[in-house]
């Protein structure tokens, strides 16, 4: 009996820690506060991405600028004020995010049934993983429980998100200071199988890159001036802009990158082969692509009392 008695303690012990954990995510977190909370997010990315399939690109971008930036907070949603600066000016954020409009959409939604329970930073994580799936890519199980920012750090934006001229050993060493390998780089990279890019940001590398086919320079050249235009857009995948495959792979083997950073990872250098196998292999790179986002998903999340749970993902309470 004594031995039944002490375990019966441990166990308590046990199940009060993990109760207690500030550090955990779980895909059940919702179970009881929100039960409906993924159904909510799924009908409103579903009929966005059908009004606008480029939606779904740029709703995973900016789940991407807000992990890569002090975690997976929501800071990115943030609105500058007089007494507040927050990071959509930044250098890779302004003029260039999308998809605020959408995450208030379901914010609303979700406080409708679940007031004051489910964060931004979870919403913003469903949704691009919403986008993704909706687009024709993998699914994954999405780990909640974040919680919101009440800071921001445009400095940080500035300097840890890697920019479209980046080299291969600058993307390596920018996702290893976040916990992401080379394999997770290249795969998470594969996002640019989907959406559209800025002139200003691959201009450079149709107009003085050697390492680009000249024929696909000059297709892209039409729309993307060596001076002006800068806000003129091009498909990141040629092929098939709106469908999340893995064809953004077999235009790095063509030569057909169209970000200078893109280019990099087939470029003689250590992700080649990765590269060359993700290109065959559609059901590899979706694989990869998923646990990667796991990965991402989990880069310095608020919880626990830290944070809060904002009623309005634009601003703190």
């Amino acid at each position: 009996m004594a031995v039944s008695v002490e375990s019966f303690l441990k166990l308590c012990f046990l199940f009060c820690l993990v109760c207690t954990s500030s550090g955990q995510l779980s895909p059940t977190f919702y179970r009881q506060t929100c039960p409906t909370l993924q159904t909510v997010v799924s009908l409103t990315m579903t009929t966005t991405v059908l009004l606008d399939p480029r939606m779904g690109a740029s709703l995973l971008r900016l789940f991407f600028h807000d992990c890569f930036v002090n975690g997976c907070d929501a800071s990115v949603l943030l609105d500058d004020t007089a007494t507040f600066t927050g990071e959509k000016n930044a250098g890779p954020n302004a003029n260039s995010l999308r998809g605020f409009g959408v995450i208030d959409t379901i914010k609303t939604a979700v406080e409708l049934v679940c007031p004051g329970t489910v964060s931004c930073a979870d919403i913003l994580a469903l949704a691009a993983r919403d986008g993704v799936a909706l687009l024709g890519g993998p699914s994954w199980t999405v780990a909640l429980g974040r919680r919101d920012a009440t800071t921001a750090s445009q400095s940080a934006a500035n300097s840890n998100l890697p920019g479209p001229g980046s080299s291969l050993s600058q993307l390596i060493a920018a996702f290893a200071a976040k916990g992401l390998n080379a394999r997770d780089m290249t795969a998470l990279s594969g996002a640019h199988t989907i959406g559209q890019a800025r002139c200003v940001n691959f201009r450079s590398h149709i107009y003085n890159d050697a390492n680009v086919d000249a024929g696909f320079a000059s297709q892209r050249q039409r729309n993307c001036p060596s001076s002006g235009g800068d806000n003129n857009l091009a498909p990141l995948d040629v092929q098939t802009a709106n469908t999340f495959d893995n064809a953004y792979y077999r235009n790095l083997i063509a030569i057909r990158g169209l970000l200078h950073s893109d280019q990099e990872l087939f470029n003689n250098g250590t992700q080649d082969a990765l590269v060359q196998q993700y290109s065959t292999n559609a059901g590899a790179f979706a694989a990869d692509f998923a646990a990667a986002m796991v990965k991402m998903g989990n880069i310095s999340p608020l919880t626990g009392s830290s944070g809060e749970i904002r009623s309005d993902c634009r601003r703190v309470n």
